[in-house]
C-alpha cells in the first residue's frame, strides 16, 4: 500500500506552538494540541523525517496569503502562508501540497486570487474554514469559489459540524452542502471534522451524493462515532478521508488508535489514501499543472 495522505494538516513549524497555546487560553476551550516531541511541532526537515517514519506520503496544508494580518484568534493565523507552502513544495514536491483558503469577504478579488493559486501545481484544492465567516455552505458568496474549483477540476474541503473555538456553529450543518452538491455535480466536496455533532447528517450527505465525501480531521479514531465506523466498514468505503488537523491530532496518535477499529484491509487502505487520491486528482499528476 502507498503511504497515507493527511488531507488537513495545519502549519507545523515551532513558531506556531505559542499561537495555539495563547488562543486556547484566551478562549478557555477544552482543546488540546500535541506536545510529545515525536508527534508535535517540528522544523520542515524533521517533519519530513517523521513523515517517512510513520508512512505519510503527502500532507495537504490549508494556506492563506498573509497570515500575519490575522487576529490572535483567527484561523488564518494558524494556516501556512502561500509562500511557505511554495517553498515546502519546491523542496519536497511529492510531500507537501496546498489547499487555498477561501475568504468570501473579499468578493471578486478573492475569487480571482483563488483561480490564480489553482493555476499553480503546488495547490490541489480549496479550503473553507466555515466558522470564520458564519456562512452556510449554500451561501451565495461561496458559489463563485465553487465555480472556480469546478473549472480547475479540484475539490473543496469545508469544516463541517461545530466550531472548535468561540464562533457560531450553525453554519457548519452538513446538510448545507445539499444544494451546492446538486448544482455542482462534478465538484467534489469534503465535509471535514466528521460533521460532529451532526454526524448522521454528514453520513447522509455522503450516501446521497456521489461528489460528497467525509473527512476525519480534528478527531482521533477513539472519538469517531459508532455510526462512522460502521460507515467506514460498509457503504462508506472510499467515501471517507483520513486527516488530523494537526496539531489537534498527532499522526502517531491517530495511527495508534486506528488499529483498534478492526477495519478490513480494503477499508483501511481506502481511508488512509485511496479515497484522498480519488478526490485530490492532482496528487497523481505530480508537478503538472
Amino acid at each position: 500500500m502507498a503511504g497515507f495522505v493527511d488531507y488537513w494538516c495545519n502549519a507545523f513549524t515551532p513558531e506556531y506552538e505559542p499561537r495555539w497555546a495563547r488562543a486556547i487560553e484566551r478562549q478557555g476551550i477544552p482543546l488540546k494540541v500535541r506536545t510529545d516531541d515525536r508527534d508535535s511541532f517540528a522544523a520542515p526537515e524533521d517533519f519530513v523525517a517523521r513523515m517517512d517514519e510513520v508512512g505519510m506520503e503527502v500532507a495537504l496544508l490549508p494556506t492563506v496569503d498573509e497570515p500575519d494580518r490575522a487576529g490572535e484568534l483567527d484561523y488564518e493565523g494558524f494556516a501556512a502562508s502561500t509562500e511557505r507552502l511554495r517553498a515546502l513544495h519546491g523542496a519536497h514536491p511529492s510531500r507537501f501540497r496546498g489547499l487555498y483558503t477561501i475568504d468570501p469577504t473579499r468578493g471578486w478579488d478573492g475569487v480571482r486570487d483563488a483561480g490564480e493559486r489553482l493555476a499553480e501545481s503546488a495547490f490541489v484544492g480549496l479550503h473553507l474554514h466555515t466558522h470564520s465567516w458564519d456562512r452556510a455552505f449554500d451561501h451565495r458568496d461561496l458559489y463563485p469559489f465553487y465555480g472556480v474549483a469546478a473549472e480547475h477540476g479540484v475539490p473543496v474541503v469545508v469544516q463541517a459540524g461545530t466550531s472548535g473555538g468561540l464562533a457560531p456553529s450553525e453554519c457548519g450543518r452538513p446538510v448545507g452542502i445539499d444544494r451546492p452538491a446538486l448544482y455542482f455535480r462534478d465538484l467534489r466536496f469534503v465535509l471535514s471534522h466528521t460533521g460532529w455533532p451532526w454526524g448522521d447528517e454528514a453520513i447522509a450527505m455522503a450516501l446521497k451524493h456521489p461528489n460528497v465525501f467525509l473527512g476525519t480531521a480534528a478527531y482521533p479514531p477513539r472519538h469517531w462515532s459508532s455510526e462512522l465506523v460502521r460507515f467506514l466498514k460498509g457503504p462508506g468505503r472510499g467515501k471517507t478521508l483520513f486527516g488530523t488537523s494537526f496539531p489537534v491530532v498527532g499522526h502517531r496518535h491517530a495511527l495508534g488508535q486506528l488499529d483498534e477499529l478492526g477495519l478490513p484491509e480494503d477499508a483501511r487502505a481506502a481511508l488512509l489514501g485511496d479515497a484522498a487520491r480519488r478526490v485530490f486528482r492532482r496528487l497523481a499528476e505530480g508537478n503538472a499543472t
